[in-house]
């Protein structure tokens, strides 16, 4: 068993195609074969079925794919490990990000001085929602993730922490109060978000015996606040990515403070901190150096 039939049997898992993976890889076909049924007869295990032109993982594929990802994992770490002992401070990093707040806020911010301090560190990002980020740090596709916290699957890095806040038509009455309690919501027009904040706007709502009439559903914060430019509803957002100069554009979008106040963690997690590489530990410690 090499790494590089490791590498090759994951990519295929993930493409379910050999010549995809042969041409993500830049080899032939017959290599990509070669290294899959090599790892089969090692392991006296199938580890693929052909369905239609598509290749699936069988039982055992399945099982054993978790595990050729932590070896990979920890077979970079020891890399960058050899990188960092030598001064040379190379390696990548393969980030998950979620939403406006973290992709939009946090982000771009800790990336400038992450890149600035170590630009021989090539950084990978994908997005996706909360219960992706999850599931990529579990099966290793991203080696951190931002998440809300608290999250006992994770060791994580508390960052900041992004309060929740009420966006009113300016020709509602309740946009001339100091505040929003949840309760005077009760009845009136609602967008719903459907991003990743939805769980903890539908929680607010739930615990203060709020129901207002749910009628619009969207998951981009700029339609939301379109939405409440048009005096078409309610809604209660993340104030993070509310930055000033948009609200600016929109005159009829009032925002208040809710009470009691209500807001959410976010930070960094990985699957285990003790195998975390020198990249992934680095760019951790840039980003709680910008949030303390």
């Amino acid at each position: 068993m090499t790494f590089t039939q490791l590498d090759i049997f994951v990519l295929v898992a993930e493409l379910k195609s050999f010549t995809a993976t042969a041409e993500r890889l830049n080899i032939s076909q017959s290599a990509v074969s070669h290294a899959i049924k090599s790892l089969e007869k090692e392991w006296q295990l199938s580890l693929m079925s052909r369905h239609h032109t598509e290749f699936e993982l069988t039982e055992a594929g399945h099982t054993l794919l978790l595990h050729a990802k932590e070896l990979l994992s920890v077979n970079q770490t020891l890399q960058q490990h050899v990188s960092s002992l030598r001064g040379l401070h190379e390696g990548s990093i393969k980030i998950g990000s979620f939403g406006t707040s973290a992709s939009i806020c946090l982000l771009p911010k800790i990336l400038e001085a992450f890149q600035q301090r170590y630009p021989k560190i090539d950084v990978y990002i994908d997005e996706g929602d909360d219960k992706e980020i999850s599931t990529w740090l579990l099966e290793r596709k991203i080696d951190v993730g931002f998440v809300v916290l608290p999250d006992e699957r994770f060791d994580t890095f508390a960052l900041t922490e992004d309060r929740f806040v009420a966006l009113l038509p300016s020709s509602f009455p309740l946009a001339q109060q100091t505040f929003i309690h949840p309760k005077d919501l009760d009845h009136l027009p609602f967008i719903m978000t459907t991003a990743g904040s939805q769980t903890y706007v539908e929680k607010i709502l739930q615990q203060h015996q709020s129901k207002p009439k749910i009628q619009y559903h969207f998951s981009q914060l700029m339609t939301i606040i379109n939405m409440v430019n048009a005096q078409l509803g309610a809604s209660i957002v993340a104030e993070m990515a509310l930055f000033d100069e948009v609200l600016e554009r929109y005159p009829n979008v009032i925002k208040k403070p809710l009470r009691p106040n209500v807001s959410r963690k976010i930070g960094l997690a990985v699957k285990n901190k003790t195998h975390m590489s020198p990249a992934c530990q680095a760019f951790i410690e840039v980003a709680q150096s910008l949030f303390d």
